[in-house]
């Protein structure tokens, strides 16, 4: 049950914030002295942009996804917050064809280049749990 709630309110948060940043009327923005940049960005393909057919990563999700429910009893928070992100950028690439990301750190080396959404970060933070909950055993 915990997984369920975790993911369905990951669902709503992402939802939410999106229907929020995506506005036509809305500029970037930056924060925290350029640390942190509100910007658009419709993601066709992979994770970090990587040029991967749409159809493709569409189908490793449907796959992906019910995997992760295994994990539920191990750690269900991990695994909700995976859902939870997962679900959501499945729904956007299912309605849209593509991902709507709005976050970038420009002064990060290496990752700066990328922009996020709030579903990456929880798939991120969901899997990180997974793993090292994973470890201890």
């Amino acid at each position: 049950m915990l997984t369920l709630f975790a993911a369905a309110a990951i669902l709503a948060a992402c939802t939410a914030l999106r229907w929020l940043l995506n506005r036509p009327e809305r500029k970037d923005e930056t924060f925290w002295s350029g640390r942190v940049r509100l910007t658009a960005l419709w993601n066709e393909g992979a994770a970090f942009s990587l040029p991967v057919r749409r159809k493709l990563v569409t189908v490793l999700s449907i796959l992906i996804l019910p995997l992760i429910w295994v994990f539920r009893r191990r750690n269900p928070i991990g695994a909700g917050l995976a859902l939870g992100g997962g679900i959501s950028n499945l729904w956007e690439r299912l309605r849209h064809g593509q991902v709507y990301d709005y976050v970038q750190f420009p002064k990060l080396p290496k990752l700066g280049r990328y922009v996020w959404n709030l579903a990456d970060f929880f798939i991120l933070l969901g899997g990180l749990l997974l793993a090292l909950f994973e470890r201890k055993k």
